[in-house]
């Protein structure tokens, strides 16, 4: 394969409208999404200096996912997604433009942003199963969605470079308000390349059941296809027990690296690379053929690389790990929702990435002890999983 075919290989899915303009307008504003990111647990242990507080913060946030992202993806199942999406991005914008404005104001404390935390994890909780099952709607070839998840995946982690790297420069120089304010702006691309988009809509002239009944068909639909309860299952052990160390990445920044709110933006920039190179490799594949047997050795990288990470002190050898961190999650993440979306029942898609999300989220639950010692299980328990999925795989 030459290098010309090989590109249009990785980028096919950009051949299609609807889904450049989800692109590019998705690229620009998560960049401001992950400056939010970053800038907001920042505040929280600059304001409180305390690691439970900066835990609980992000628990609260996570909190709706529980609860509503098994329903969000009923209502996906239901209604017309494309309105969905747009609504959900406008009441995003809504709810960065208060978190900009009482920082402006110089009104914020601790318990402004648990509860601002909690109203992003609502709307969350609904964008992602939406956002999930409406990826095949851009899509002219459905055989192409494997290149178009992998694709998304890229961008959210170009974003995850670019945002925390900028989001550092700019706390150290002025503070978190110019974070804040320029992620509520990028809201706007986002939403007017929704508007761009020409989506027909085809409603499902079934007859609709109670939404608690859909939901049970949904699990019980999950239930019965063990493919898919197995990647959901392992994915709900990685997210529950190797994700949180996104959430305690700040303490180690300041406390075991001593550094500062650029540190922490590298150490997650780190980790950005590491996913865009796995995203990149997903979106080079022709097929997903191969990629069920391999979910378990990408889940054994991330637990590897986070046991290394929990030991070190040095920032330049804590960066290197966090790229392979990064690569191993990225690869198990963006396989497990492509095996998923492959495998699933077109009528049960929101509700099955509904339960793909609660899976998902498990892990920003995050741990209270001590920060290296809670990443360095996080990644025992991460390669004891991935274990435990490869012989469960070899009796079958």
């Amino acid at each position: 394969m030459n290098f010309q075919q090989g590109f249009q290989t990785t980028f096919r899915s950009l051949q299609y409208r609807n889904f450049r303009l989800f692109f590019a307008g998705q690229g620009i504003s998560l960049v401001g999404t992950w400056m939010q990111k970053l800038a907001m647990p920042w505040l929280v242990y600059e304001i409180t200096d305390s690691v439970f507080l900066l835990g609980f913060v992000s628990f609260a946030g996570q909190i709706p996912f529980l609860i509503i992202s098994p329903l969000a993806g009923v209502i996906a199942d239901r209604r017309n997604k494309y309105k969905l999406m747009i609504w959900i991005q406008i009441l995003a914008m809504l709810q960065a433009i208060l978190l900009t404005y009482m920082t402006f104001i110089g009104i914020i404390n601790i318990n402004h942003l648990i509860w601002l935390s909690i109203l992003l994890g609502i709307i969350n909780a609904i964008d992602i199963p939406v956002r999930q099952s409406f990826m095949v709607n851009l899509l002219d070839n459905k055989e192409d969605l494997s290149n178009a998840i992998a694709l998304n995946s890229s961008i959210v982690n170009i974003a995850k470079l670019v945002g925390p790297a900028l989001a550092g420069f700019i706390i150290a120089k002025s503070g978190v308000l110019g974070c804040f304010m320029i992620n509520a702006i990028s809201y706007l691309l986002v939403i007017i390349s929704l508007i761009l988009m020409k989506i027909q809509y085809v409603p499902d002239k079934k007859d609709k059941q109670h939404p608690f009944q859909e939901l049970r068909d949904g699990l019980d639909y999950i239930s019965k296809h063990k493919k898919i309860k197995s990647i959901l299952l392992l994915l709900a052990f990685t997210s529950l027990m190797g994700i949180s160390y996104i959430v305690i990445l700040p303490v180690v920044a300041k406390e075991v690296l001593v550094g500062n709110s650029q540190t922490f933006g590298m150490l997650m920039g780190a980790s950005g690379i590491g996913a865009l190179i796995g995203a990149i490799y997903l979106a080079s594949r022709k097929n997903s053929s191969g990629l069920e047997k391999a979910l378990p050795y990408f889940n054994l990288l991330f637990g590897l690389g986070l046991l290394v990470f929990s030991f070190s002190t040095s920032f330049v050898l804590s960066f290197v790990i966090l790229i392979f961190v990064g690569l191993g999650l990225m690869l198990q993440l963006a396989s497990s929702n492509t095996l998923v979306q492959q495998m699933v029942d077109n009528t049960k898609r929101g509700r099955v990435m509904g339960f793909y999300t609660l899976a998902l989220i498990m892990g920003y639950i995050a741990d209270q002890t001590h920060a290296a010692m809670a990443i360095g299980i996080g990644g025992m328990a991460c390669i004891i999983g991935s274990v435990i999925y490869i012989i469960k795989k070899l009796n079958l």
